[in-house]
């Protein structure tokens, strides 16, 4: 069985990986707040233009939480680095999705801690090709009330059955 620790050590790398890949200066705090008196964010990461201060959290499926002074703790860090703060939320079988803790999909509970649900960070996140400029998201309000031609649709159902990739699927729809 994998403790906790472990996995989310394991899901914070595999960011910074991803970043460093995205062509970002990247650098992961070092124990995330146990290594020091500060409370630092799990991952640094900018590329010349855009700065991230972003508090990392992993699940199986279930809400994810986060502290109330967690993410107080991240805002405050964030203002003074001058980066942009961030909570990236990952769940199993799923790509990262990114917030901002005052973004509405990020409930704040009575008890002044921060959840994000699976099914929100789906339909509301900002996906890790967005936050790293390579692609933007469309909404279906701005698609209009046509919608997407054809082409595209043919497009969506070929990747929806698996017959294309993700990168293939995108190249095609540029």
């Amino acid at each position: 069985m994998v403790v906790s620790n472990e996995k989310g050590d394991r899901r914070e790398r595999e960011l910074v990986n991803e970043l460093d890949a995205a062509g970002f200066a990247v650098m992961r705090a070092p124990a995330s707040g146990s290594a020091t008196e500060r409370e630092l964010p799990d991952v640094l990461a900018g590329d010349g233009g855009e700065f991230y201060a972003i508090e990392a959290k992993s699940s199986a499926g279930d809400p994810i939480y986060l502290d109330g002074e967690e993410v107080e703790a991240l805002l405050f860090f964030a203002r003074n680095f001058g980066a942009k703060p961030r909570i990236g939320v990952r769940y199993d079988r799923e790509d990262w999705y990114f917030f901002h803790p005052g973004d509405e999909a990020v409930h704040v509970t009575d008890g002044g801690n921060y959840r994000v649900k699976k099914e929100t960070a789906l339909a509301h996140g900002t996906d890790f090709d967005e936050l790293v400029g390579h692609s933007e998201k469309v909404t279906l309000d701005e698609v209009g009330e046509e919608g997407p031609d054809q082409a595209t649709l043919d497009v969506l159902a070929a990747f929806e059955r698996g017959d294309l990739t993700r990168e293939e699927t995108a190249e095609m729809l540029e």
